[in-house]
């Protein structure tokens, strides 16, 4: 925890009430020590860095001039949040922020009363925002309602959405645009352009607003003014897009001086319908090395902040994502048809080496993962071959473009799917618990999940080769350190593989990442062991040989149990009138909390002695078989 000696003002502030006490020119010494703290206590414990640094004017300003949380103040892209969890009671705890029983890594309405609503994904708030303000006019209550969208987030189609409908019901809310240029990376897109274009119209932004004080509104003067500034500001700023769609803009303002941002949200505040505030800011404001790296110090581990992130050296073993984009770049030298696809995610997702090696084939659609998976169908229909590179929660957003665009249609595209299963310190909004089970019930899918880095990489090549839509989805890290080749193989559609034969009629069928615990577990016990590799098709001839030669099954998997790939294992038993008992161990019907990914995975019971202990509970007989053997 921070010593609070060093921080004379933030140790006076519990709450935004207490904020609200102190004289405008006071805000932004606050806000330097705000900063300040920011960087001591991320550097301490890590976490998301960069953004929140980029508003914390804003945050202070906004607690400062509203009510909260009697107003509503919805954030979007949650990593801004850490400068709005100090200032509202979390000072003091947030160090433990993305550790187990912790601070969650973004707004969480269970967490505290300012967390108006919960955010983990992106261009959510201004939605929420309409719907809260919609609710709240129609039972006559009059407190605002602000959403904060930024780091790219605007980019999305469901921001657009949202303020189409806002412009058309003329709600009294206020949408703030933290326009800083960039998301995880540089933002993209025609968007990015236009907005570029705000950055050298201040000037002109100050003459207009002059201008429009000084003619009266009804003069002639007045309305050839109105008139000129329609067609002229289209030129210079964005601020027609917004008009057009009903939003009265104000903008671009300096989104680190405090003054203006004080002046300009007390002027919007009791102003009817739909408002929109243009905030410049600099993401890593006030910490060089996050200014000059805001890619690099988007999100980081503990740090000297004197010194800065030091860059660690390449891990001994490599990550899945390591391994697919090794092999996405193996893949395009030997065939021109293969593209490849990222929303927002090039560096999450592994595609930074492609994107350099192959700049006319790769395609960063921005935070729009409809467009993307609904895009590579196009790319599909006309002979091209796309990877959609995409994170296990990502996908989800675009499932009816998933369904109907891609599998319906038996198009040739492959999902490259990360951070499936267990991830850990982001929490229930990034925990890839259920891909398996939304993936599972599509028609022409092809699922695959390996069980190390060799079975990643040969399942990628697979997938590819399949003509039609195939997914292959791999954790977050590095897996048990198999040996891989560098041909790219392929394996037989829908055959599992079986790694060890027991003695006492108990079988494991493991699904991806389970099967190491699952080895040391069968080996105990002597259970015969498959590794699945396929979710789907199933390898029914060996799933029904097995039924006819034990007497239990026990399937394991890190996804949801319900609708998992153990599902479809008692699914195909039953459909082929065959009884056997069958113990499932997934994921809980629950969402995980955050905390390390061993954490989790202790938490949600599948460490290895509580696997164990499980499988000894539900079946007895057959350990004490194996154990009267051995002795």
């Amino acid at each position: 925890m921070n010593d609070l000696s060093r921080y004379p003002y933030l140790a006076q502030i519990e709450s935004p009430e207490d904020l609200r006490r102190f004289p405008d020119d006071q805000l932004p010494a606050i806000a330097d020590e705000l900063r300040r703290y920011l960087i001591e206590a991320v550097a301490s414990s890590g976490g998301h860095f960069g953004a929140g640094l980029g508003v914390v004017e804003l945050t202070v300003a906004l607690h400062h001039v509203f009510d909260t949380p009697r107003d509503r103040l919805v954030w979007d892209v949650g990593h801004q949040c850490y400068p709005h969890k100090i200032l509202t009671g979390r000072r003091d705890r947030i160090t433990t922020i993305k550790k187990k029983d912790g601070l969650a890594p973004f707004p969480r309405r269970e967490e505290s009363e300012y967390d108006t609503f919960g955010v983990g994904h992106s261009s959510t708030s201004i939605s929420a925002a309409l719907g809260m303000a919609i609710a709240l006019q129609r039972r006559g209550d009059n407190r605002k309602v602000i959403a904060v969208i930024g780091d790219g987030a605007i980019t999305a189609g469901m921001a657009f959405e949202a303020l189409n409908h806002g412009g058309d019901v003329e709600p009294n809310m206020l949408v703030i645009l933290n326009d800083n240029g960039m998301s995880i990376s540089e933002n993209v897109g025609a968007m990015t352009k236009m907005m570029a274009r705000a950055m050298s119209s201040r000037t002109l932004n100050a003459w207009r607003e002059r201008a429009k004080k000084a003619m009266p509104r009804e003069s002639f003067f007045g309305r050839f003014f109105k008139r000129w500034e329609e067609h002229a500001k289209g030129m210079f700023v964005p601020s027609t897009l917004f008009e057009e769609l009903g939003f009265h803009y104000t903008g671009p303002i300096d989104g680190h001086n405090m003054a203006q941002l004080v002046q300009a949200l007390e002027t919007v505040k009791d102003l009817p319908g739909p408002q929109l505030i243009h905030v410049m800011t600099t993401k890593g404001k006030g910490y060089e090395p996050a200014e000059k790296g805001p890619i690099e110090y988007h999100a980081v581990g503990p740090f000297d902040p004197v010194a800065g992130v030091v860059k660690k050296g390449a891990p001994a073993k490599p990550t899945y994502t390591d391994i697919f984009s090794d092999w996405l770049c193996d893949m395009a030298a030997t065939d021109e048809r293969l593209l490849g696809i990222t929303p927002a995610m090039r560096e999450g997702s592994g595609l930074v080496r492609f994107s350099k090696e192959y700049p006319q084939r790769y395609f960063d659609v921005a935070i729009a993962e409809q467009h993307a998976v609904t895009l590579a169908a196009g790319m599909a229909v006309e002979g091209a071959k796309p990877v959609v590179a995409i994170y296990s929660t990502f996908l989800q957003r675009a499932y009816d473009q998933a369904i109907h665009d891609v599998a319906l249609q038996n198009l040739d595209v492959t999902f490259a799917i990360d951070r499936a299963g267990v991830v850990g310190p982001d929490g229930a909004t990034h925990s890839g618990s259920f891909d398996l089970s939304f993936m599972r019930c599509l028609p022409n899918m092809v699922i695959m999940a390996p069980a190390d880095e060799h079975e990643c990489r040969t399942m990628l090549s697979t997938g590819y080769q399949y003509h039609g839509p195939a997914a292959i989805r791999y954790p977050r890290g590095t897996g048990p350190g198999a040996k891989m080749v560098e041909a790219l193989e392929t394996f037989p559609i829908g055959k599992a593989e079986v790694r060890r034969r027991g003695h006492h009629g108990l079988a494991i069928l493991s699904f991806g990442t389970m099967l190491a615990p699952a080895a040391v577990i069968a080996a105990e016990v002597d259970a015969t062991l498959v590794n699945m590799r396929f979710v789907k098709p199933l390898d029914e001839e060996l799933i029904l040989e097995m039924a006819r030669t034990h007497k239990a099954f026990v399937t394991i998997e890190d996804n949801a149990i319900a609708g998992g790939a153990g599902a479809g294992v008692a699914e195909l038993l039953a459909a082929n009138g065959v009884t056997i008992p069958i113990f499932h161990l997934g994921l809980p019907d629950a969402y995980l909390e955050h905390g390390s990914r061993e954490e989790v995975l202790t938490m949600a019971g599948l460490d290895l002695p509580q696997i164990r202990s499980a499988i000894v509970t539900r079946f007895p007989q057959f350990i004490a078989s194996a154990v009267a053997s051995a002795g």
